[in-house]
């Protein structure tokens, strides 16, 4: 990294380390977002890991295929301390926010319903959007609507 860079990110979380009474006098969540991008191999885990090491917070890796709706997904961020990193890796591969996979899948289905005679299975029902993670649940989460510590 770049040392002006580094410098950059160093100051950016000495900062907000230094802001919590702020956020409370203006009615925030005191929360810090960092969306980190690349290829695998240019340092988004030692990114974090020094971010950890750096505030001494700790790192939840949180597997968004494994939460099953909102309500389960804002019990995990409440249940966090405060000096938490939560990482999401690969969220746009994770959960069908925009259901553009799901039309996908039913025209492709459709399509191979239509070249041959065999008798199909019957689809699974498609889930209710209450039994799913959403994108507004998450937004909710990252815009600090659903606090992160019960101190919040």
């Amino acid at each position: 990294m770049h040392p002006d860079e580094k410098e950059a990110v160093i100051d950016d979380l000495m900062a907000f380390q230094e802001s919590k009474e702020y956020y409370a006098k203006v009615g925030k969540a005191w929360k810090r977002g960092y969306l980190l991008y690349g290829p695998p191999g240019t340092g988004k885990s030692t990114m974090i890991a020094a971010m950890a090491n750096f505030l001494d917070y700790d790192v939840y890796d949180l597997e968004l295929t494994a939460v099953k709706n909102n309500t389960e997904l804002r019990k995990l961020f409440i249940e966090t301390t405060g000096k938490s990193i939560i990482v999401i890796e690969d969220i746009d591969c994770s959960v069908d926010f925009t259901g553009k996979r799901r039309q996908d899948k039913k025209a492709s289905s459709d399509k191979d319903s239509d070249n041959d005679d065999k008798p199909k299975l019957p689809i699974e029902p498609e889930k209710d959007d209450a039994t799913k993670v959403t994108l507004s649940g998450l937004l909710n989460f990252i815009d600090g609507l659903w606090s992160a510590c019960g101190g919040e």
